[in-house]
Order: structure tokens, then C-alpha cells, then sequence
């Protein structure tokens, strides 16, 4: 949408062309009205002595077909939107018409979602043609950041593992869809001091079990236990509730290189989920649930974890 200003100005070019190429085609027009057809006229421009540019009309086929493309310039214009901000006649948008098709896609589609409207989580997990939908919803609306197996990547989540940052079983996971989600840790290196960022590294470290220097860890224990024990807890298991991912394993969503862990503690995380409440319908959310926990099920039972 435009404002005013730039309304009034696109109206005014609008306008102006129209009335321009009108004026050209009166203007042609009256040469091509010549009594005398036998009349030459030129330009009065000869090269070589003998070779003249001449001043011929247009043929009137040609001016017709001009005259047509302005008449329709004008009814489009009176029908559709396109001078500026003006609506148009018939009162057409880009957004009435994304709604019209959504809407009939929907209907469409209604007798597929129907059927499992009822069926109970584990009922869905088991139907082939559930979990092949659920893949198409999927491959639509998450392979982008969680990638086409769920394995997810830097910054991303995998959605087939143990490790649930929010909290995990059904309920979780179509919360998650639902409203989306937002992650939010404040930067720390003001308050930890230049002296304090690789201490808690290093003992941030040590709670997962990864290389440290022990007495870099040993000081900034304290410093943990002052800044960052309210989200994560005391012995760095996080806190679903929070977000707070557990920092005493070997999942790290950013990962566990100490520049990387550096770099979240100066500058903070703030990973978002977008939320999927207006762009899919109830039953497609929860089938998407459903598809979700089937890939860690079927997941686990691959690499023997059941």
C-alpha cells in the first residue's frame, strides 16, 4: 500500500502516459489524413544527395490496434487496482483472491484431514497414509531449518533424538507448532567481566564432560552459580519450562567449541520458531505432531535406543 504522496504521483504518471500516447495517436492521425495520398513528404533529410527520409503515415490498422490497447488501459484501470491506491470497480486484491484459493484448497482437502481427526497419537504413528502426509506437511513447512531428515544443524534443532529443549512428548511438540517458540539468553560479558567469559566456559565445559582447564573451571563455578544457575540449575541441566537447554550433555544446538560458547555468553542466543497457528489449520498441526514423534520412534528403534 502506498502512502499519499506516492499514490497521488503514480496516479498523475498514470494518467499523463494514457493521455500522452493519446495525443501521439491525434498527432499521427492527422498525417495519415492527407487528401493527397500521391503527396510526398519528407523530413528534409538527404544523404548521399539523392536518398531522402520520408514522412509516410502510419498504416490505420496500426492506429486502431493503438487505440485499442488505450481503451483497454482505461477499463482495466476503472475495473482493477492500479491507479495508486484506488481500488477499482469490482473491488479485486491480491489478498481477496489468496483467501478465495486458500479457502477452496481447504475444502478440497477437508475429507483427507477428517479422517484423522479422531485418531489417537499413537493410531497416527501407525497409519502409513498419516505419516506420508505428515512428511508432506513437513517437507513444506520445516525441512527449511530442521533439514528433509529432522537431523536439524547448527542453531537448528534435531527432532529425532532424546534431547528435547521445551519439554518432550505430544502436548510439547504441538505447543511448539503452535505458537512457536522464542529463545532468549542475555549477553553476559559485562556482567562476567573479560576475566570471567573463559572461566564459566571452562566450567561449562566440565559439566558435560568435555576437555577443561580445571582451574579456570574451579573459578568460574562461582561465577555459574551467581549468573546463570536460575535458568540452567545447579548441576546445568537446563530447564524445559525456560528453554534452557541442559548444558550437561553432548547435545549443544550452537556447539560445544569453546569460540562458540565464548560468543553465546558475550552476545547472547535468541533462536526463534515461528509460531504455525495461522498458516495451518488445527488438524494439519496435530498431524505434523504426530509425524514429528513418529521420526524420533522410528529414529530410536534404528540405532537401538528401544
Amino acid at each position: 500500500m502506498l502512502n499519499t504522496t506516492w499514490s497521488v504521483i503514480a496516479i498523475v504518471l498514470i494518467v499523463a502516459s494514457i493521455l500522452g500516447c493519446w495525443w501521439l495517436l491525434h498527432w499521427t492521425k492527422g498525417i495519415s489524413d492527407r487528401d493527397d495520398e500521391d503527396d510526398i513528404h519528407d523530413s528534409g533529410h538527404v544523404w548521399d544527395h539523392d536518398i531522402r527520409e520520408l514522412n509516410n503515415p502510419l498504416p490505420r490498422w496500426w492506429l486502431n490496434l493503438f487505440n485499442i490497447t488505450i481503451i483497454f488501459a482505461i477499463v482495466y484501470l476503472a475495473l482493477y487496482p492500479g491507479l495508486g491506491n484506488l481500488p477499482g470497480v469490482l473491488g479485486w486484491t491480491q489478498e481477496n483472491r489468496y483467501e478465495e484459493e486458500l479457502a477452496a484448497a481447504e475444502a478440497a482437502t477437508a475429507g483427507v484431514y477428517a479422517r484423522y481427526a479422531d485418531m489417537e497419537l499413537e493410531q497416527l504413528i501407525r497409519d502409513p497414509d498419516a505419516m506420508a502426509t505428515g512428511r508432506r506437511l513437513f517437507g513444506q513447512n520445516c525441512a527449511m531449518c530442521h533439514g528433509s531428515d529432522a537431523r536439524g544443524g547448527t542453531g537448528f534443532p534435531n527432532l529425532v533424538d532424546e534431547h528435547w529443549q521445551w519439554g518432550e512428548g505430544y502436548d510439547a511438540v504441538l505447543t511448539a507448532i503452535t505458537g512457536g517458540r522464542q529463545a532468549a539468553m542475555p549477553p553476559w560479558a559485562q556482567a562476567l567481566g573479560e576475566e570471567g567469559v573463559p572461566q564459566v566456559v571452562e566450567y561449562v565445559r566440565s559439566l558435560s564432560g568435555l576437555e577443561h582447564d580445571a582451574a579456570l573451571a574451579a573459578d568460574g563455578q562461582g561465577k555459574y552459580a551467581m549468573f546463570c544457575v536460575a535458568c540452567h540449575g545447579p548441576e546445568g541441566k537446563g530447564n524445559p519450562l525456560l528453554g534452557a537447554p541442559n548444558l550437561a550433555d553432548n547435545d549443544w544446538l550452537y556447539g560445544s567449541d569453546r569460540e562458540v560458547i565464548v560468543q553465546g555468553l558475550q552476545e547472547g542466543r535468541y533462536g526463534q520458531m515461528p509460531a504455525f497457528e495461522d498458516q495451518l489449520s488445527e488438524e494439519r498441526r496435530k498431524l505434523l505432531a504426530a509425524y514429528v514423534l513418529g521420526m524420533g520412534e522410528a529414529a530410536a528403534i534404528l540405532e537401538g535406543r528401544q
